[in-house]
């Protein structure tokens, strides 16, 4: 490479220093013999090479052996210093000669003011919307009216007649709309309806990829996928826009190889496949300037940074950005193709973090230890006999016998009572023993159930449908150790309604003792979800009839608590919950009102006590 000239520009003037003699700082010019290589560091390189005479204070050798630049001299801060090695490799690099813009895929959370606030900000670099239904396609169009004109609106999805010819109206409205074609039938329609409403269609196609997605989020890679067109079916595609004059449609091409992609290795493959059949089709003619990747940028839900679980990656931002620029930039400068323009789909990445879950433990439920009491008289023989061998094992520290004595114990003491010969004071009293011998031996199960005032179904629908793991911890009361571990369950009738796994493989949460049971008046506890703004409030459903939380949203302001409500929804009522199932509450109210009015009538009843004892137990009855 040429020479490179480094201009360093400091914020503040240079102090006067005062710079001694060059003999008289340094320690004498080191003998190349007097220290061996093993030994060698940069700070006798350092005093090899003067540096600390005639580069204080501007010029190090920093702990790697490179030349540093401090920009402020003595006041220069650690993290201030320049690496003058990164800044031959930064300005060395081969480069991309195309840009980056994404897209948000809407499905991910299709709230107003979500969408609304990825295109505003997304605007200055060109930051558009991906829809996957009419409906998205529909709110996508209004959002991106006011976005940026290069702003691409790409189209996925199943698509039918009045899908593609919405598509082809927002690109009459001067969208950058790009139709994605899933399946080969769907080019026939695009063509017939685009005649029809003269309007020349930018047309992308998906790959359907042989590099497969191995973990959970992977059933849409691979040549089996559900979505995505074989390389016959993209040649057969080439071959018709041919024959209608249309392959400069062609533009786009697109593939996606599963959410949550775990390593930076399987990611720079599935590139580097679809860079080869993005040239390709350079090459057979069609005007192509667009490769979309789709999703898959991960999130670390637990902070293991492991490259072998759904819940986590093993990469950063910065390693997923280069593994893609490096994969395209090494396909097509092979080939001599021009760099793409480069376009993903990272919604998960894009709105996880903006959304916070806020819950509040109502009550909790332990196994309570009582008084094991007097139970032993109304024994059997056999059950006796383990009681007495219980009681033999604790007595000499047996743990082992302990537990088994304590199990045989149980299960005999409920087979008496099953069969009337045991009531249930001696069943409590058997269990409650049970439980204090096992507490003193260590063994004692002492997890708690916290009942939180939630629906996990539609709340947290991916921890019941998939097992997706999310942060949650306390939002406060974090300068106190917690006392209990516990297992969380919603207000919802359903034995699937708990929360009983955790991230870091915990099947139990550390939580505080709640103050007057969790009641307002005694102090409320509240707990925190995280990294749910993806797909949870979109997916959530109705079970039991619950609704939705409440919306609170907030932003940051410089008033004197740093944040501002600008925006709080009630979370849907009885009575809307009730439309969605195509109830009519005025309706289902009406039988109540009559209920009341005769409850009202049965206490001004009771209360007329001049009638005859049979009256009022007629007028009851009839009530009733």
């Amino acid at each position: 490479m040429p020479a490179l000239a480094c201009c360093v520009d400091g914020a503040v003037s240079p102090h006067p220093y005062a710079f001694a003699t060059w003999d008289s700082v340094l320690p004498d010019y080191p003998p190349s013999n007097t220290v061996t290589a093993a030994a060698w560091s940069p700070a006798h390189s350092a005093v090899l090479y003067r540096v600390d005479g005639w580069g204080a204070p501007y010029f190090t050798v920093n702990s790697n052996g490179n030349v540093s630049v401090r920009p402020y001299g003595v006041d220069t801060l650690a993290h201030q210093e320049i690496d003058l090695l990164k800044v031959v490799k930064k300005a060395s690099d081969p480069g991309y000669d195309a840009h980056y813009q994404g897209v948000y895929p809407v499905k991910c959370n299709q709230d107003k003011f979500v969408v609304e606030d990825i295109v505003k900000f997304g605007s200055p670099f060109r930051f558009g919307l991906e829809a996957g239904s009419k409906p998205e396609l529909l709110l996508a169009m209004s959002c991106l009216c006011n976005g940026s004109p290069d702003a691409l609106l790409v189209c996925n999805g199943f698509k039918d007649v009045e899908y593609i010819s919405l598509a082809l109206v927002a690109r009459k409205l001067h969208l950058n709309t790009v139709i994605v074609l899933e399946q080969e039938e769907e080019l026939d329609i695009v063509i017939e309806v685009s005649k029809k409403l003269g309007v020349r269609p930018i047309i992308g196609a998906r790959a359907k990829l042989r590099t497969k997605h191995s973990g959970h989020f992977g059933s849409t890679s691979g040549e089996k996928g559900k979505f995505g067109l074989t390389t016959t079916q993209i040649l057969r595609v080439v071959k018709k826009l041919q024959q209608y004059e249309m392959l400069d449609c062609l533009q786009l091409l697109h593939f996606h190889i599963g959410s949550q992609i775990p390593s930076t290795s399987l990611l720079a493959d599935g590139v580097g496949e679809a860079a080869q059949i993005y040239c390709e089709l350079v090459r057979l003619g069609a005007c192509m300037k667009v490769i979309d990747i789709g999703g898959g940028l991960g999130i670390d839900y637990d902070g293991s940074k492991s490259q072998d679980s759904d819940i986590s990656v093993g990469y950063s931002l910065q390693d997923y950005a280069s593994a893609v620029v490096e994969a395209v930039r090494l396909v097509c400068d092979r080939k001599g193709v021009n760099h793409p323009v480069i376009c993903s789909e990272s919604g998960r990445a894009i709105v996880s973090h903006h959304s916070i879950l806020v819950f509040q433990a109502v009550s909790t439920s332990s196994r309570e230890i009582s008084s094991p009491g007097l139970f032993v008289q109304h024994l059997a023989d056999d059950a006796l006999s383990d009681y007495r061998n219980l009681s033999a094992a604790a007595i000499s520290n047996d743990y082992e016998s302990c537990l088994i004595y304590a199990e045989q114990l149980k299960q005999r003491c409920v087979d008496q009572f099953k069969e009337g010969l045991l009531g249930m004071e001696q069943l409590a009293a058997v269990d409650s023993l049970c439980e204090l011998v096992l507490k003193a031996i260590g063994i004692s199960d002492q997890i708690r159930t916290y009942h939180v005032n939630l629906s996990i179904f539609t709340s947290i629908p991916d921890f019941w449908g998939i097992g997706q793991l999310f942060p949650i911890i306390p939002i406060h009361r974090l300068d106190e150790k917690p006392a209990v571990r516990a297992i969380l369950s919603d207000l919802t009738c359903d034995s699937d309604g708990k929360i009983d796994k955790f991230i870091g493989g915990e099947s139990s949460l550390p939580l505080h003792e709640l103050e007057g049971n969790g009641n307002v008046d005694g102090g409320a506890y509240y707990l925190g979800m995280f990294l749910g703004g993806a797909y949870e409030e979109a997916l959530g459903g109705f079970h039991n009839l619950f609704g939705g939380p409440s919306v609170v949203r907030v932003l940051q302001s410089d008033g004197p608590h740093s944040f501002a409500v600008t925006r709080a929804v009630l979370g849907p009522s009885c009575g809307d919950v009730l439309r969605v199932m195509q109830h009519e509450p005025r309706l289902c109210s009406k039988p109540l009102s009559i209920v009341w009015r005769r409850f009202a009538m049965m206490i001004m009843g009771l209360a007329a006590w001049r009638y005859s004892m049979a009256l009022r137990v007629r007028s009851i009855t009839c009530l009733i």
